[in-house]
């Protein structure tokens, strides 16, 4: 530490050494002491300030500020308000600094050392006589240890605006100090020594404050010595000026008084520099490679200023090595703020031969970066390689730019943005000299025409041609111009290409009219495609103009070229489908308002030549919604797209029926050409159904008889079959949304609910088809219709549609599940009949898989919303492990819809699927099976999923679980064995899958479910010790578990405020209690000895369980108060019967019997009765035993602990002081090079993983916690 002069000795302390000074703390001084500075460095220019008042100067008391009398806040009150008028709070503090530079240098201190959380003050005697080293550990010491928090790191948003002023008081201070003060080798010595000083300090809050204060301290400094540079150059260059003049015009003065100007400048930098070179090497060349990140954060960030603002002095290899070492961070934060400040050094064009060989050594990484983990690094990257594009072309080869590119396909959009805008400036931005002053052509002539090109051939290139709307999205912030001229679209699709020109391919002209559609979507709706939308925002003025002014000059542009595009492209089915799309975007009052009529009549024309033309379900179903989008009641064209719509719709129906009529004519065979003609008129009619009312024409009749004529004669074409009952169902629907309907007449619900039953037995009828293609229809057609009228249909006060609710019979239900079991859960190499033999074919396979799962969602549904009974999931749900890579998501979906519908029927579903699949394998693998095959233990995980399910809130999932196991306990002893008596019964296996629920059960649970579990076990079973009884006993084990920890939470309760391990209140102490105390007294070897026959002893005594469901049972003799307490607890726990109820037998009180307190090993019980009551006992002392020795154990382990901390050498302990960072990378290790090779002088970043208070507190067990007390057998495990 810079020593400082010396303060007056007269202080007034309080008499307690321990005291801790506040905030004002009261330093009274001897009014007539003078300073004598005996300490530092004399000022050589003799620019130290005036103070010589021993007081304080004038206006102070306590080193606090004085304005009439009235004491002002201290300098960390104030800038933690955020003052608005910073110079003036630093002006105040300049001037008392001038009155009194110690006690201002010691406010100073202290503010810095508040600023960092501390409650400590620094004394002005502390100040006098104590080095830097010697104060901080003191203030150490002053910690909070309750707390890791300090002002740089609290919530709020007064603290948040605190790391704001803080930044700006140091700024505003050095800034108004640089003329004068900063030169008094006082002020600054000392503020940087003890901010050096903190940075290195293990508590992270001094590191972390002093380092942020020292990098904008040096931060500071740079604009001194910038404007110090700029000084000396204007000085320079007046002087050479003056002494180019003639010598009878020179004025030998000036040049004097320049030359001691330039002389006084000259000086002043080297001193700035040498402080800037003690911030550097004591601050940050050892904070830069931090073990915390937000410390790292703050040096990358604040050497991108210094490069940036002074770049003549910093922007050097030198300086830059620490940036690209840094680009290797662990921690996202830290390599953000690296990219950021490149970005700034890349903008600025004039400083880029300065960092070309900055660029050829660290251009990989910073492609490499552009696919980050953390996408906001990734965004960075792109633009960061998006300046050193726009800087120089030649840096990034056609492979850098290629990683890039495919980034505009990212779901990110952030990261698509800015892909998108390198792409445009890479592919888009370079316009040819000729093209500048040209005049503006449009059409195909016009500049934008090759660009589109290029476009399409990059987006036909990249091969991903079904997201044509991401890659607009990409462009369109930076590119939205080009991607807006419709004109040149349309120009490239009709004009004929001029000569020496090349025209597009078909292939370009359906990537175009794609890439179009794409455009005018993203312009009328104003939001991304879907998967990259992070939901609704509101638009603002100037984008909902924009919005308007779009749809407009789009509609009055497409009105006229559409038409003539349908014409164009009418045959070719992908163009003509995205063509089509474009009216449902339009703003139809153009129609009206731009007398474009006749173009209206031209699109009509144009869309019924297309039905006319396709048979196509994807090109009818868009005329069918290019229809619905222009009969809009709200547009006076309505009507004349109603009377098309009409008169197309009346010739269909027409000749349907027309048709119909002579392919079901009885004794003639059906004509190919027949058949051909009804499936085509069919497919028109359902795809306009599904978005028109056509009940006028009563397809119901037609559409059923066509139907039943396929029932009775079976040979009715698959396609005609599967349209004909979608077409039905579309007619069921429009029937009830218009039963639904307020006013409707009572003949039409009886019509609907006569139709919908005819209908469902058809589809019922349909299941057992030959053709998996009608199976499939009809059963997602029934799925359909049975879950519109279920019983959900009511709610919502629509009561009046009761008389059609519709639940299927058990038959059904069967047939529908039967279905599932058959079609949905098959093997790929099975399901060879709806793949059309293309089973090697990878897409066929996938469409496949999605058709059987859209099936099972189907199915599931219809539990979901208890169409069908939930126990039928149980033939879904023992399918989860087998099928999770296909159906794992949909199944678990159903099991938690399913749980918050029914908890309790839930989970006898889950426990009916695992007694399924224990069946099945006995069938399979017979009685004598093995435990550990694969079948069984495949259950047994199936299981273990199942219990993950019912998640971590126990009392939430109480009733469910019990039930389970109840279900479970039946169905183990449910079935004797086949050899006989004294054999387990067949089901007894069940109770080692059933074990993996135990650990969802309350501790009072446990002990209910194991008296349940007595009922159905005999006394032989209790004593059987073979290995086919091993399932019972661990199922036994697994609901015993836990059962003291009542009482150890009480013992830790009393353990945890120092207390002894038994409670002072505590009354007579139980015989074994009394027993134990006495063994404690005894040596050791006879201790153990006794402890080894206490082992002996409870082996012998303890083998025979209990099996009775009778209360436990122990003379009150034997138990102390506290036990009698807890015994009365779990009485009450036992009490809570939620699921079910023990017999009233069970609850039967036997005599008790008086115990003796010395067991005998070979007693032989008078009766069966005898022989439970003495087990019951025995079992009860030997818990009070074992809880005793768990007490002792916690009891020396904390002792252990606590003289382990008390003998600890460090400053700082984990227990004692939370907020220390014990984990920091050394400033004085050896530095090595992360990235070998390194031309420039290497230095060590390889970061470890910080382990700050909170991560310790993870790693380290809670050692109050009684679930983690250990035994002694651990004890003599060094814990630190």
């Amino acid at each position: 530490m810079i020593a400082a002069p010396e303060l007056p000795s007269e202080f007034h302390y309080p008499q307690d050494s321990d005291t801790r000074f506040s905030s004002d703390t009261d330093f009274s001084e001897a009014p007539d002491v003078s300073i004598n500075p005996t300490k530092g460095k004399g000022g050589k220019k003799g620019k130290k300030g005036k103070g010589g008042k021993g007081a304080g100067g004038a206006g102070r008391m306590n080193g606090h500020y004085q304005e009439n009398g009235m004491e002002n806040l201290m300098l960390f009150e104030v800038v933690k308000m955020g003052k608005s008028a910073m110079q003036s709070v630093v002006d105040d503090w300049i001037e008392a600094y001038k009155n009194d530079r110690d006690m201002a240098l010691l406010d100073l201190i202290n503010f810095f050392i508040q600023c960092s959380g501390c409650k400590g003050v620094v004394s002005g005697e502390m100040f006098r006589n104590m080095q830097n080293s010697e104060i901080i550990r003191r203030m150490t010491e002053e910690f909070d240890e309750d707390s890791g928090d300090y002002p740089l790191t609290m919530a709020g948003p007064l603290w948040k605006k605190f790391k704001g002023s803080f930044c700006e008081f140091i700024a505003v201070l050095v800034r108004q100090c640089q003329y004068s003060i900063i030169y008094d080798e006082y002020l600054m010595d000392t503020v940087i020594s003890l901010l050096t000083g903190l940075s290195d300090s293990q508590v992270r809050a001094f590191r972390h404050t002093s380092t942020l204060a020292a990098m904008k301290l040096m931060t500071a400094l740079v604009n001194v010595a910038l404007n110090l540079s700029i000084n000396m150059d204007n000085t320079q260059r007046q002087y050479e000026t003056e002494r180019n003049k003639m010598v009878a015009k020179r004025a030998n003065d000036r040049l004097e008084l320049l030359l001691q100007k330039r002389k006084e400048l000259q000086e002043n930098q080297d001193e700035i520099e040498n402080m800037m070179n003690a911030i550097f090497k004591g601050v940050f060349v050892h904070r830069y490679r931090d073990a915390i990140a937000e410390i790292r954060a703050i040096t990358i960030e604040e050497i991108g200023m210094w490069m940036k603002l002074y770049s003549d002095a910093f922007l050097n290899d030198s300086y830059l090595k620490y940036v690209g070492w840094t680009m290797h961070d662990k921690q996202g934060e830290v390599r953000l703020k690296c990219l950021t400040a490149l970005q700034g050094l890349y903008y600025n064009r004039e400083l880029n031969t300065r960092l070309e060989l900055f660029t050829s050594r660290f251009k990989d990484r910073i492609v490499s970066m552009t696919l980050d983990k953390e996408y906001d690094v990734a965004v960075q990257a792109i633009k960061l390689l998006t300046l050193v594009l726009h800087s120089t072309d030649e840096v990034l080869s056609p492979e850098d730019c290629e990683s890039v590119y495919h980034l505009v396909y990212s779901a990110h959009r952030p990261v698509a943005i800015a892909a998108g805008e390198f792409l445009f400036k890479k592919l888009f931005s370079t316009r040819e000299p000729e093209e500048e002053g040209a005049p503006k052509r449009r059409g195909r002539q016009s500049p934008n025409a090759n660009l589109l090109k290029t476009t399409v051939f990059f987006f036909l290139e990249s091969e991903l041609h079904e997201h044509a709307a991401y890659l607009v999205d990409s462009l369109w912030e930076s590119g939205a111009d080009l991607l807006k001229d419709w004109e040149c679209m349309t120009s490239l699709l009709l004009d004929d290409p001029v000569p020496g020109e090349e025209a597009l391919t078909d292939r370009q002209e359906t990537a175009l009219i794609e890439i179009m559609l794409c455009t005018v979507r993203q312009a009328a709706e104003c939001h991304p495609p879907i998967g990259r939308g992070t939901g609704k925002r509101v638009m603002t003025a100037k984008e909902k103009k924009t919005q308007l002014d779009d749809r407009t000059r789009m509609t009055e542009l497409f009105a006229v070229a559409l038409p003539p595009l349908l014409a164009k492209y009418s045959i070719d089915t992908e163009k003509v489908t995205n063509l089509l799309q474009l009216p449902q975007f339009f703003d139809l009052d153009i129609y009206t308002t731009g007398r474009l009529e006749k173009h209206l009549e031209a699109l009509l024309r144009q869309i019924r030549e297309i039905v006319d033309k396709h048979t196509d379900t994807e090109v009818l179903e868009m005329c069918s919604k290019t229809y619905h989008a222009l009969s809009n009641e709200e547009f006076t064209i309505f009507n004349r797209v109603d009377i098309a719509r009409s008169q197309l719709l009346d010739e269909m129906v027409d000749k349907f029926n027309r048709l119909l009529e002579d392919f079901l004519q009885e004794g003639e065979e059906p004509d190919e050409d027949d058949a051909y003609q009804v499936l085509s008129t069919l497919k028109r009619i359902a795809a306009f159904h599904n978005a028109h009312d056509l009940s006028q024409w009563d397809l119901f009749s037609s559409n059923f008889k066509l139907l039943n004529t396929g029932i009775e004669n079976g040979d009715m074409p698959e396609q005609i079959v599967v349209h004909a009952l979608q077409c039905t169902h579309y007619v069921i629907l429009w029937h009830l949304a218009k039963v639904s309907e307020v006013s409707h007449r009572k003949e039409d619900m009886v019509s609907l609910r006569k139709q919908m039953r005819m209908f469902c037995l058809m589809c019922q009828r349909y299941l057992t088809n030959v053709n998996t293609t009608v199976k499939e229809q009809a059963f997602t057609i029934l799925c359909d219709v049975l879950l519109v009228f279920s019983h959900q249909m009511v709610s919502g006060g629509r009561e009046q549609l009761e008389p059609l609710v519709y639940s299927p019979d058990d038959s059904l239900q069967t047939e529908l599940l039967s279905f599932i079991l058959h079609h949905v859960f098959i093997d790929q190499d099975d399901d060879s009949g709806s793949t059309d033999g293309q089973q090697d074919d990878e897409a066929a396979k996938i469409e496949a898989l999605h058709k059987r799962r859209n099936l099972l969602a189907a199915y599931c549904k219809l539990i979901i919303y208890n169409v069908v009974e939930m126990n039928t999931g149980a033939d879904i749900f023992k399918q989860y492990m087998r099928y999770y890579n296909d159906y794992g998501d949909i199944i678990k979906e159903t099991m938690s819809k399913t749980r918050q519908i029914d908890k309790i029927q839930c989970a006898k579903t889950l426990i009916l699927s695992l007694q399924q699949l224990f069946n099945e394998m006995l069938s399979e693998l017979g009685t004598g099976f093995d435990r550990s095959s694969s079948a069984f233990c495949g259950i047994k995980e199936l299981a273990r999923r199942f219990s993950l399910t019912f998640g971590l809130d126990q009392v939430k999932t109480r009733d469910a679980i019990a039930m389970l196991h109840k279900d479970g306990i039946e169905f183990a002893f449910k079935e004797p064995s086949p050899q006989g008596e004294g054999n387990p019964p067949l089901h007894l296996a069940f109770l080692d899958i059933l074990s993996e629920f135990s650990s969802k059960l309350m501790r009072q649970d446990k002990r209910t479910v194991h008296m349940y579990l007595e009922r159905f076990m005999t006394f032989q079973m209790a004593l059987q010790r073979e290995d086919c009884w091993l399932p019972l006993i661990s199922y036994r084990n697994s609901l015993q578990a836990g059962g003291d920890d009542d009482n150890m939470s009480v013992v830790s309760g009393y353990s945890s405020r120092g207390s002894s391990v038994r409670s002072k209140k505590t009354k007579a102490a139980t015989p074994t209690a009394t027993v134990a105390a006495a063994k404690r007294k005894l040596p050791e070897a006879e201790e153990s000895s006794s402890g080894s026959t206490d082992v002996s002893w409870q082996h012998q005594t303890m083998q025979t369980p209990v099996m009775m469901p009778s209360p436990h049972l122990t003379s009150t003799m034997m138990r102390g108060p506290g036990d009698m307490r807890e015994e009365a607890k779990r009485g009450r726990d036992d009490s809570y019967m939620g699921v079910y109820a023990l017999p009233s037998d069970s609850q039967q009180q036997p005599h008790p019997h008086t115990l003796p307190q010395t067991p005998q090993l070979h007693q032989t019980p008078i009766d069966y009765n005898t022989q439970v009551t003495w087990m019951l006992a025995q079992r009860q002392q030997e818990e009070v035993r074992q809880q005793q020795e768990r007490a002792m154990n916690y009891a020396k382990l904390r002792t252990n602990l606590q003289q382990a901390i008390r003998r600890g050498t460090g400053l700082m302990e984990e227990d004692e002081e939370p907020i220390v960072e014990d984990v920091m990378m050394s400033s004085e290790g050896r530095m090595e090079d992360l990235n070998e090779g390194m031309d420039f002088d290497t230095m060590d970043i390889d970061l470890p993983p910080s382990k700050n208070r909170r991560e310790r507190s993870e790693l380290k067990p809670d050692y109050f916690d009684p679930g983690s007390i250990m035994d002694e057998s651990v004890l003599g495990v060094s814990m630190f």
